[in-house]
């Protein structure tokens, strides 16, 4: 039977596949741009540590003189990133922590501060004689000089950017944080806390650390609702909604005792471990693998199949 036989009798009509694709990819179109701009979340600049040091000048000096004494949070962090233990998470025998070790080998006193002066004093007489004669004091001496200047800096003020100190014996560490102040403000130290010797600079550990050993970061992730107490795993920036399918691990965070361990995370890892085999094992597990018996939604979802299955018994069972 050939073609015109085979479709005699049959009502058919003219039909443009390309206008309905051309009105079909419009119709997306326009859709798509309207719900954008209702429901998209707001474009927020990433944050650098430029912006930090020209937002809250204070802040960054405070947090880099911690990094220089070496008293910071990320220098007694642990593993992965030094040899501390402060945030050494363990139940019992279980400390994957441990198991993984210093991965990273933070450096808080030369990555932060130290090392990028270093690159900065090239040509920079005043500079290189500070971190000569911080370099060359004795370890009480240094520690000396730190905590007189954080002390002055918790009454310090800002003046057209620069941190302003009453004054003391603080040796050369002034030197140091107003010249690293001036790298970070530049957008140099970015720069050189990236650098990896790599073709491509995507680690971002050591910034990320960085920022958050100050105030600064964490206000903002504050102010946009991102912390562990407000659900922020599970959040976008601003009030929009985020990752929703990430409650279940959120929720953890919210109520106890979860919300008061000092090793939360795990618990929550090992908590979700454990709800994970019994889903996988609900078929062998005695009670859970009754529940359908007792409770039959899914007789009330596949009713069509159940309501066919009662009209066409299986011939097997008789």
């Amino acid at each position: 039977m050939d073609q015109d036989a085979y479709y005699r009798g049959i009502p058919t009509v003219p039909y443009d596949l390309l206008k309905e694709i051309v009105l079909a990819l419009v119709a997306s179109g326009v859709v798509i741009i309207a719900l954008a701009l209702a429901l998209s979340s707001p474009d927020v600049p990433p944050l650098t540590i430029r912006t930090w040091a020209q937002q809250d000048p204070l802040d960054f000096v405070t947090t880099a003189t911690s990094e220089l004494g070496g008293t910071s949070f990320s220098a007694a962090y642990g593993p992965p990133y030094t040899d501390g233990s402060a945030s050494v998470q363990t139940i019992g025998p279980i400390a994957p922590q441990r198991w993984a070790g210093n991965a990273v080998h933070l450096d808080p006193t030369q990555d932060f501060v130290l090392g990028p002066l270093g690159t900065a004093a090239i040509g920079n007489a005043d500079l290189a004689a500070a971190l000569h004669a911080y370099g060359s004091a004795d370890g009480a001496t240094q520690q000396g000089w730190l905590t007189a200047y954080s002390g002055a800096l918790g009454t310090a003020t800002t003046q057209n950017g620069a941190v302003v100190v009453a004054p003391g014996d603080y040796g050369p560490v002034p030197v140091l944080m107003t010249n690293l102040l001036g790298v970070a403000r530049s957008g140099g130290l970015d720069g050189l806390l990236l650098s990896n010797g790599r073709f491509f600079e995507t680690n971002y550990t050591r910034p990320l650390l960085f920022m958050g050993d100050g105030g600064y970061f964490a206000g903002l992730a504050a102010d946009q609702h991102l912390l562990g107490s407000q659900w922020g795993m599970m959040n976008e920036t601003g009030s929009y909604p985020g990752q929703a399918w990430l409650w279940l691990y959120s929720m953890w965070y919210q109520i106890p005792p979860y919300n008061t361990a000092p090793n939360a995370d795990l618990l929550v890892v090992l908590t979700m471990f454990a709800l994970t085999f019994l889903l996988a094992f609900v078929p062998f597990i005695p009670i859970l693998r009754d529940i359908p018996h007792w409770i039959p939604i899914h007789r009330l979802i596949w009713r069509d199949y159940y309501r066919w299955r009662r009209t066409h018994p299986d011939p097997g069972t008789g």
